[in-house]
């Protein structure tokens, strides 16, 4: 029976953990996604820029202030330190491309790994 040596293990495992965390899942962010986004804030704690305001709720002048003063409170933090402004940005950070692509760049990574491998073999 067939052993892979060292060299090809590394390969497997890298690449086997590379597709795990990558690969996207079929409504929201891949694993390795929500894993950099639960790492940048795990207590939660950092303030996300606030949606826009509706176009109805701009004569309503509470719900303008409540808005403001979120959206000044997430500048204050995000103009505090580069480390809270890259954290901040890493808690909301999303996959780098559309799930059919993230899914075929996967495969194809998968695919060359799997001949590197078996080329390594020889």
């Amino acid at each position: 029976m067939w052993q892979p040596n060292s060299a090809q293990w590394w390969i497997i495992w890298i690449v086997a953990l590379l597709l795990i965390l990558g690969w996207p899942a079929e409504r929201g962010r891949s694993l390795g996604v929500k894993a950099v986004n639960w790492l940048a804030d795990p207590n939660n704690s950092l303030p996300t820029l606030p949606a826009r305001l509706p176009m109805g709720l701009d004569d309503n002048g509470d719900a303008v202030a409540a808005h403001d003063a979120q959206e000044a409170e997430y500048n204050r933090l995000y103009a505090s330190s580069t480390v809270t402004r890259y954290r901040m940005d890493l808690k909301v950070a999303a996959d780098p491309f559309e799930p059919s692509t993230e899914r075929q760049l996967l495969a194809g990574i998968g695919i060359l790994s799997a001949l590197i491998v078996w080329r390594l073999g020889k």
